[in-house]
């Protein structure tokens, strides 16, 4: 789905973003643009941000457990 119209960001732009590497809001919004130019869609992308960087986690955290 297109979060941001104005950039025509999507939420797989942004997920690829975070798996790409970007570890912020700020990071996502420099590498995709999304929230840079009228804010509209801010939150939902910095709630989209924050739930691939929590499942990232999730996974690091479960592969280190079976590495245990």
């Amino acid at each position: 789905m297109y979060v941001c119209l104005c950039r025509n960001v999507t939420d797989h732009q942004i997920r690829q973003a975070v798996e790409d590497g970007a570890r912020s809001w700020r990071e996502v919004q420099q590498q995709t643009g999304c929230g840079t130019q009228c804010g509209k869609c801010a939150c939902t992308g910095k709630d989209i941000t924050r739930e691939v960087i929590r499942e990232e986690l999730s996974l690091a955290a479960g592969g280190l457990a079976y590495a245990i």
